[in-house]
């Protein structure tokens, strides 16, 4: 595998977490915007001593969740809030 090879294959791998950032630029709403759904519940994130990061699984299941149903799905279902860990 040359070096180009190797280099194409890294930048095509989908990181496991995505920043806020990068996931609001992705679904194209506001930083604001989704650090509000996550803040309320609404939306799944990790939280990292103070950083949160969105799980890209998360994501891709709920784009195939509504992609098989042929419907919108609601992200709060893909939240999961262990008790004593909310900030």
């Amino acid at each position: 595998m040359s070096v180009a090879d190797s280099t194409d294959l890294h930048n095509t791998r989908r990181s496991r977490f995505l920043s806020v950032a990068e996931q609001a630029s992705e679904l194209g709403v506001s930083e604001v915007t989704l650090y509000r759904a996550i803040k309320s519940g609404e939306f799944p994130a990790v939280r990292i001593r103070g950083r949160l990061l969105i799980p890209a699984g998360a994501v891709e299941a709920m784009v195939d969740a509504a992609l098989a149903g042929g419907t919108s799905v609601d992200a709060s279902n893909w939240v999961v809030v262990e008790r004593g860990s909310e900030k």
